[in-house]
């Protein structure tokens, strides 16, 4: 008899992550605020997906989505990324299956801003 396999064990078997650890933003530019942040989930041994959102270029997002998607590349080679459209909020229902967590940087990590980095440029 024929067993049909989930879409998650045909994807283990070819030898990707069932589960990802996403983290979205804008990236404007990738900084070490953000390389932080992703190394602190790989760290806890966790797969990632990035996803960068595709937004319209002006002084607050100068940098193209391929242009960010290299920035990102170029720190982390392996991990998954994705492009989702600009996104104003994420809504979700009841028992989704999935959690929601903030993690906290240290002060100085936490203190690095996209902005004053396009402003310093």
């Amino acid at each position: 008899m024929f067993r049909r396999k989930s879409s998650n064990k045909i994807l283990e078997d070819w030898g990707y992550a069932s589960k990802y650890s996403l983290i979205i933003g804008r990236f404007q530019p990738f900084h070490e605020g953000h390389q932080a942040l992703i190394q602190t989930v790989l760290n806890e041994g966790k797969q990632v997906c990035v996803a960068i959102r595709d937004t319209p270029i002006d002084k607050d997002n100068p940098y193209t989505v391929r242009e960010r998607k290299k920035m990102i590349k170029t720190a982390f080679p392996k991990i998954k990324i994705i492009v989702i459209p600009d996104i104003e909020e994420i809504v979700y229902g009841r028992k989704v299956g999935w959690g929601i967590r903030e993690i906290k940087l240290d002060a100085e990590t936490e203190a690095i801003s996209a902005t004053k980095i396009r402003e310093q440029t």
